[in-house]
């Protein structure tokens, strides 16, 4: 499995608008302390969307997995293409989990939104292998129009402790939610804004690895 300590989801409208190039920033977020990049690209075709995870695959450092959000069609092409891609990541609204490991193998990671205690008991249940649950949202977030309601720190806690599956908590997560997401058993925190909003990305990459390193 790999280290999900510091997930970076991409928002290419979020780093366009605070002056990054988004292949640049994931770039330079990785080699500052990031662990894991999400991209996740809702609004591109799937022309535009492959062309970015191949852009990123080139130049992201070795032993940080990159998954796509909810295209297995582009995680295929882009393995097709011989892009290291690690896996996929879906929601509750996408492909059941059952035909998405079908359709990456068994060598993928596979990844699965969840933000109610039937989610979690039903991805625990599942006859295909999750690998990791994204449980959110912590807070209320601008950055995913369908994001369930926000659970807070002690609900988020109770899920952690309702499922023996890893998991990262999504949603609004800020560097000072980390040490209270770290004691309550996630094994990352997922961030949005606070890398692409951010006027220095690596510098925010930075701090989150800092603070996550110094909540063990």
């Amino acid at each position: 499995m790999f280290n999900l300590s510091v997930y970076l989801v991409t928002d290419s409208r979020l780093a366009a608008a605070a002056g990054h190039d988004l292949v640049d920033l994931v770039r330079s977020a990785a080699e500052a302390g990031v662990t894991a990049v999400q991209l996740r690209e809702k609004d591109a075709s799937a022309r535009e969307f492959l062309d970015t995870v191949l852009r990123v695959a080139a130049v992201l450092p070795e032993g940080v997995a990159l998954i796509v959000n909810d295209r297995v069609d582009v995680f295929l092409a882009a393995r097709l293409a011989g892009a290291r891609v690690s896996g996929v990541h879906i929601g509750q609204s996408d492909l059941p989990v059952e035909a998405v490991r079908e359709l990456i193998g068994a060598d993928a990671t596979l990844g699965l939104s969840a933000a109610t205690d039937d989610e979690v008991h039903r991805a625990e249940m599942s006859a295909a292998r999750v690998d990791y649950l994204g449980i959110g949202a912590l807070h209320a977030t601008p950055t995913k129009s369908d994001a369930p309601p926000p659970l807070g720190h002690d609900g988020l806690a109770r899920l952690l402790a309702a499922t023996a599956l890893p998991a990262v908590a999504i949603g609004g997560v800020k560097r000072a939610d980390l040490p209270a997401l770290r004691s309550a058993g996630a094994v990352g925190a997922a961030v949005v804004s606070a890398i692409c909003s951010a006027a220095d990305p690596a510098a925010a990459a930075r701090e989150l690895r800092a603070a996550w390193e110094a909540a063990a």
